[in-house]
């Protein structure tokens, strides 16, 4: 792990960083660039696997960057939600650049799409302007508000119905109550039961979701974000 600074004479903290790709030797490359020519950013978590990312307990960071096709099943679009229901940027970095592709990223609410192709420094610039180092130098990094637990048992896992589950979905991807009514076809008073009774559901398995932080983070614990 890094342990740089800020540039001399800045106010600004480094900014907590997290790298997630699948490949060795380009995550040591990476982070050993990042280590030796970026002092704004503090390399706190280095993963090699999506769960091992969220599980750690230095998650959230303040900017992921994360490879856009990992091994692992779960989507591009669900990698970035989850990260930015829990506070952390993200920075998609890919060795192809399709339309499709670049699309997904940013519509799951990545703020850059940064190809492998490009030099190093236009990464690191990416990633400063992801965080608002410029606009926003000296603000102190967030607390992180959650992670998910490592593992989630059965019996933890509340069943729900087809309209729970599908208003959840909606709901965790960043729609409104009355943009998922719409979504589902139901009225706003339906939609709404819905979510009242998918925190109901968790809440009676102790698992709380009094915020959509933590129903997006439920919904990514327990597959339905893929």
């Amino acid at each position: 792990m890094s342990t740089s600074t800020a540039h001399p004479g800045s106010t600004a903290p480094p900014i907590r960083l997290a790298i997630l790709d699948d490949h060795e030797i380009l995550l040591d490359s990476l982070a050993a660039w990042i280590d030796r020519n970026a002092p704004d950013f503090d390399l706190v978590v280095r993963a090699g696997s999506w769960l091992e990312l969220v599980h750690s307990d230095a998650f959230p960071t303040d900017l992921v960057i994360m490879d856009l096709q990992l091994r692992e099943s779960v989507s591009i679009g669900a990698r970035v939600r989850t990260c930015r229901a829990a506070g952390a940027k993200v920075v998609v970095l890919s060795a192809v650049d399709t339309q499709e592709d670049r699309d997904a990223a940013l519509a799951a609410g990545a703020v850059a799409y940064v190809t492998k192709t490009q030099p190093m420094a236009e990464l690191i610039a990416a990633a400063l302007a992801a965080v608002g180092r410029d606009s926003a130098a000296g603000e102190p990094a967030p607390a992180p508000a959650w992670r998910p637990r490592p593992t989630v048992p059965e019996a933890s896992r509340p069943k729900l119905s087809d309209g729970e589950r599908q208003a959840l979905v909606l709901y965790a991807d960043g729609r409104t109550t009355s943009e998922v009514a719409r979504a589902m076809n139901v009225q706003y008073e339906t939609a709404k039961t819905y979510l009242r009774r998918v925190r109901e559901k968790y809440g009676k398995v102790g698992r709380p979701t009094s915020s959509r932080a933590d129903l997006i983070r439920r919904a990514a614990e327990d597959g339905y974000l893929t």
